[in-house]
């Protein structure tokens, strides 16, 4: 099959479907507006302080308003943390996407120890611990210790998934299919975003809850169908990145001799199952007792992560229009700007 005349872009608009609402935080703007001016241009403006076109770049992947169709009804105090959290996915993504495996160990030890509470960002040495200690502060008003443990749990699984993701391109190898969408399972980091709707709707499930196999199930189908959608997205960019070896597409292109539109529709169809399966198990959830109202809309919620994700992001230079930071940029601002370790005495 020829690949003449294939638009990925439009595949994902015409094809991509989802039977969720769609809304929208009213607070979008004015969150963009503090992402921009006091965050890109303010607390972290040393990441990209000689570059304005980098920042310029960064404004407009629209990271509140792609929050803002996760967490929609969520007041603006309660907003913000989540809008600190998704620019961080960003740079964080970006510093990292050339390191080596092994150096990842650190950032991901010292990245959960700040977030736990048990050192502080001037301790912890790394590039972006102000940003996490920051969010860890707004988050310790809305949700328990309990709730941040777990979080911190999912930004753990999706520094596992990025640094497979770093040993795959180092060694120019693919896994398996279901390996990698194992792994992207991990390294699409919406797990962390999915436990923050208790900071959303205010209500704090208990642990049997998110222990439940149906619940932790209906996280990863959320997870595998954000990520379907993404390889397809963003699959020019990690060409152009030489991040194809957990591409998803690409892996199917590689494991079974596909043109990249037959490994897109392939792709396409493994998203169709698990949203089949997704909205399945939503129709027929199991009793929760006096938290079955809770999770119920908790899911809902979830559903909406779903159908908000296409919404914004098909509108987005970051993978639409190769609008992203060069890695060879990244790599040399990590260097100057990674500073050794401190204690405290």
């Amino acid at each position: 099959m020829s690949n003449e005349n294939f638009n990925p872009l439009d595949l994902l608009t015409n094809k991509f479907r989802y039977p969720f609402p769609t809304l929208k935080n009213p607070h979008a703007d004015e969150l963009q507006q503090i992402t921009e001016n006091h965050w890109i241009d303010g607390e972290y403006l040393w990441l990209y302080k000689n570059n304005p076109e980098i920042r310029k770049k960064y404004k407009k992947t629209l990271t509140a308003h792609i929050a803002a169709q996760w967490f929609p009804t969520a007041p603006i105090e309660r907003f913000k943390p989540i809008c600190r959290l998704m620019l961080w996915t960003l740079y964080n993504d970006d510093l990292y996407e050339e390191e080596k495996p092994e150096n990842i160990e650190y950032v991901h030890a010292q990245s959960i120890a700040i977030l736990n509470g048990e050192i502080s960002a001037w301790q912890s040495g790394i590039p972006l611990g102000n940003m996490l200690a920051s969010l860890r502060e707004e988050l310790l008003q809305f949700i328990p210790q309990e709730s941040i443990l777990r979080f911190s749990r999912m930004i753990s699984r999706y520094f596992d998934g990025l640094k497979t993701e770093l040993e795959y391109k180092r060694n120019k190898k693919f896994p398996t299919v279901a390996d990698c969408i194992a792994l992207r399972e991990d390294s699409i980091c919406l797990y962390p975003f999915l436990q923050l709707t208790e900071v959303e709707t205010g209500i704090i499930l208990p642990p049997e809850i998110h222990e439940h196999p149906v619940v932790r199930r209906l996280q990863a189908l959320a997870c595998h169908l954000v990520t379907f959608f993404n390889e397809v997205q963003s699959v020019v960019k990690d060409e152009a990145t030489g991040s194809i070896y957990y591409n998803i597409v690409k892996v199917i292109q590689n494991e079974r001799g596909m043109s990249l539109e037959e490994a897109c529709l392939e792709d396409l169809r493994l998203h169709n199952e698990d949203l089949k399966e997704f909205v399945t198990l939503q129709a027929s959830l199991p009793d929760f007792g006096i938290w079955h109202e809770a999770v119920v809309n908790w899911v809902h919620y979830m559903s909406m992560v779903l159908s908000g994700w296409k919404n914004i992001s098909t509108k987005l230079a970051r993978y639409n229009a190769m609008e992203f930071p060069n890695a060879e940029e990244l790599r040399d601002k990590l260097n100057k700007r990674f500073p050794e370790p401190r204690e405290i005495n």
